[in-house]
């Protein structure tokens, strides 16, 4: 089963060693100006996705609109994305050990939150790198960082003994 990476959580790329992408700090933010009333009744958030460069050689990164897609709430939601505020990188040249980030503005119901899933394309050198996804939430009953929202103390406690029967089956094999 695949599981999403959690708010924080590093995704390396093999096609192009060295690069890998979080997404990071999905936190509430004040509607930039003019936006007040195309916002009325949403709560604003903004959302940090940070390409790295460990490797040896220099990328060329885009991160642009349609390439970063935010959904909210249980039933996954398209949030509502202000993409005239948000700063994007178009045809940056990202060298070893230096990272680019984009910051996106969207905004949705308060109360669709405390679950927010972004999903994250790069183009990277002309070439498409696979989707990724981030899970995570905005406000007081969002979990920490490194936290997973649809995971639960029972859930928690099921994978863990699930992962001990295993281990425990292997042993005995």
């Amino acid at each position: 089963m695949y599981e999403p990476n959690v708010v924080g959580d590093w995704q390396e790329y093999d096609d192009h060693p060295g690069l890998r992408v979080r997404v990071h700090r999905v936190e509430r933010a004040e509607p930039p100006r003019g936006r007040d009333e195309a916002a009325e009744g949403l709560t604003y958030f903004r959302v940090r996705v940070t390409a790295e460069n460990r490797g040896e050689r220099k990328f060329g990164i885009h991160l642009e609109d349609g390439q970063i897609d935010v959904r909210i709430g249980p039933d996954g939601e398209a949030a509502f994305l202000d993409w005239r505020n948000s700063r994007f990188v178009e045809g940056f040249d990202v060298y070893p050990l230096r990272r680019v980030t984009a910051v996106l503005y969207a905004a949705g119901p308060e109360a669709e939150l405390d679950r927010v899933d972004v999903q994250v394309q790069l183009r990277v050198d002309e070439e498409w790198t696979g989707r990724a996804l981030w899970t995570g939430g905005v406000g007081p009953d969002a979990p920490a960082a490194g936290g997973c929202p649809a995971a639960g103390r029972e859930e928690l406690a099921h994978q863990i003994g699930a992962f001990l029967r295993d281990q425990a089956e292997e042993g005995t094999a």
